[in-house]
C-alpha cells in the first residue's frame, strides 16, 4: 500500500471515529437535552419552572395530585391532599407524604407531568422536592412541599380553555447513589 493510500484509510478512520464519538455523546445526552426541552417549553405535560406566580384572576379550575411509586422502591408514597380548586395565576401549596419502608436509606428522584397533556405549558412550579434526589433514612418520613400556579393564559388558549381539572402526577425511582447502596 502506498502512503497515500495509507493516510487516506487513516483519516477515513479518525472522521469515523469522530463520527461515532459523536454519536455516543449524543445518545447519552439526549434524555437530558429532552428534559430541558420539555421543561422550557410545557411539551408533553411537562410543568415549567417559574420564580413568582402572577397573581390569581377571577374563575376556578381544579387540579388532582396523584402519587407513584416504582415497583423496586420500597416507599409508601401519597398526597396529603386530593384535589384542591384554585384560580388561575395563584401562588398554591400542597404536600406530598413520603415514607421509606425499609431497614436502610434509599435516595430516589420522582418524575412528573401534568396531564391533560396540553396544559403542560401553562402549569408551573416554583419549588418542588422532584427538583433534586431525596433520600430517607429507614423508616424515616418526609413532608414534601410542592408550590405551583397554573398561568391565567390557559383561559386564552383554544385548546385548553375548557380545561376544568389538571392531574399532577409524580413517580418516584430508586437512584442508585452511596446513599442507597447497602
Amino acid at each position: 500500500m502506498t502512503t497515500a493510500a495509507a493516510q487516506r484509510n487513516n483519516r477515513v478512520a479518525l472522521i469515523t471515529a469522530i463520527i461515532a464519538l459523536a454519536a455516543l455523546g449524543m445518545a447519552f445526552a439526549s434524555v437530558p437535552l429532552y428534559r430541558a426541552f420539555c421543561s422550557l417549553t410545557g411539551w408533553d405535560g411537562t410543568p415549567r419552572r417559574a420564580e413568582r406566580a402572577p397573581g390569581a384572576v377571577a374563575g376556578q379550575i381544579g387540579v388532582r395530585f396523584d402519587a407513584n411509586v416504582h415497583p423496586g422502591l420500597p416507599w409508601k408514597f401519597e398526597p396529603m391532599q386530593n384535589t384542591v380548586r384554585i384560580a388561575p395565576g395563584a401562588r398554591t401549596q400542597i404536600f406530598y407524604k413520603a415514607t421509606n419502608l425499609s431497614n436502610h436509606a434509599i435516595t430516589a428522584q420522582a418524575a412528573y407531568n401534568v396531564t391533560p397533556d396540553t396544559v403542560g405549558e401553562y402549569f408551573n412550579k416554583i419549588q418542588c422536592f422532584c427538583f433534586n434526589e431525596q433520600t430517607l433514612k429507614p423508616h424515616e418520613t418526609a413532608i414534601m412541599p410542592v408550590i405551583f400556579f397554573v398561568d391565567p393564559k390557559i383561559r386564552d388558549d383554544e385548546d385548553t380553555r375548557t380545561v376544568d381539572e389538571i392531574t399532577l402526577s409524580y413517580t418516584f425511582y430508586p437512584v442508585e447513589t452511596g446513599a442507597s447502596a447497602r
